[in-house]
């Protein structure tokens, strides 16, 4: 089918602008690894709540939406994925696949991302898909740095695990990625200030003094990283669900997700609704020959929710991207026309099924 690739790249971009102006505290991550078990930890910080959980399925053929210098990223999907989405299917704000790899973001004042070179484009959250698309490991996250880059939008880091028992931060200060790992990431946390001063930070202040800033919601986060291991609570997703109230920003706190990345299963509970919800991705169907199954984050359910996953359609995409657009201020004004293409961005991927991923 036609698809308006140019008109959806400026809507993104202004999407990704308007992300950027969310309050400087928004956003906390965080593992937690006693060397058996791994679960990461996420809090949702925005002015809206409203968001659908996603099956990505693998085996699909895609094209960035970011064609800038006409050089878009293609790719297939190697890994199938759960995601959480606002602004529509394929552009989400963090998930987890299939092989265990963990993607969330975050805001961070200051990013420059990368200057036109040969390397393909993606936007800042096709980046997460792409990610989890075609990554198994946090090192092959970083190793795609040297294929992609992501063009100009909302200035964002991101926080990546896998179930290896590796994490690194993600950072692009002054056009490079900066990445911290292994001997460089002595505690796996970020919220919206860089990883480098966030650590100095903590290292003087070992505890969080109580306030929402970033820092502060840095050295609580980290403090109970370095306690899961002495501690050794039996109740691991309930400690991170606890270290995630700790670090909760009254009126902005939308989404509080952990990721048994040992395990693969995911839960989650939202402002409006507390109880927590469970999803196993060992139990789900990721060929694109079926129906991509989606949940409605407003869904008042608790526990599995595996038999309570719905198909995909192009409405519900598109109601999802109305209500998100048309609450957000700087994004209130886009034309039904873009919000009716950006919708159908999943109708241009193909289903190719893995002969052809490479």
């Amino acid at each position: 089918m036609e698809f308006n690739s140019t008109s959806v790249l400026v809507v993104i971009g202004v999407l990704l602008a308007a992300l950027s102006s969310t309050p400087a505290e928004s956003c906390s991550t965080f593992v937690l690894d006693d060397g058996n078990r791994i679960v990461f930890g996420k809090n949702y910080d925005w002015d809206i709540g409203s968001g659908m959980l996603i099956v990505n399925p693998k085996g699909l053929a895609k094209v960035s939406t970011a064609d800038a210098g006409g050089n878009p990223a293609r790719w297939t999907a190697r890994y199938g994925s759960v995601t959480f989405n606002q602004y529509g299917r394929g552009f989400p704000m963090g998930g987890m696949n299939e092989a265990g790899l963990v993607i969330e973001l975050m805001w961070l004042e200051g990013t420059v991302y990368p200057a036109a070179d040969e390397r393909a484009t993606l936007d800042n959250l096709q980046w997460i898909q792409y990610q989890l698309d075609t990554a198994k490991t946090v090192d092959d996250v970083l190793a795609s740095d040297e294929r992609v880059r992501i063009v100009d939008g909302a200035p964002l880091h991101y926080l990546v695990a896998d179930a290896a028992g590796s994490a690194a931060t993600v950072e692009f200060l002054n056009g490079q990625m900066v990445a911290h790992s292994g001997i460089s990431l002595p505690v796996a946390a970020l919220t919206n200030s860089t990883y480098s001063s966030s650590l100095r930070y903590h290292l003087s202040w070992p505890q969080g003094f109580g306030t929402t800033s970033s820092n502060d919601r840095f050295a609580t986060a980290a403090s109970s990283c370095e306690a899961f291991t002495s501690v050794a609570p039996a109740d691991a997703v309930g400690y991170a669900f606890d270290t995630l109230d700790e670090v909760a920003q009254p009126n902005y706190t939308r989404w509080s997700i952990v990721y048994e990345i040992t395990e693969r299963r995911v839960h989650f509970k939202t402002d409006r609704y507390p109880a927590i919800r469970s999803l196993d991705l060992n139990e789900l169907a990721y060929s694109c020959q079926t129906t991509t199954q989606v949940l409605d984050l407003a869904t008042r359910v608790s526990g599995d929710v595996s038999g309570l996953l719905e198909p995909y359609s192009f409405e519900r995409n598109l109601g999802l991207i109305e209500y998100a657009f048309r609450n957000t201020p700087f994004l209130e004004g886009t034309s039904q026309g873009v919000l009716d293409e950006i919708a159908r961005f999943p109708d241009t991927t193909a289903c190719v099924g893995l002969q052809r991923v490479r």
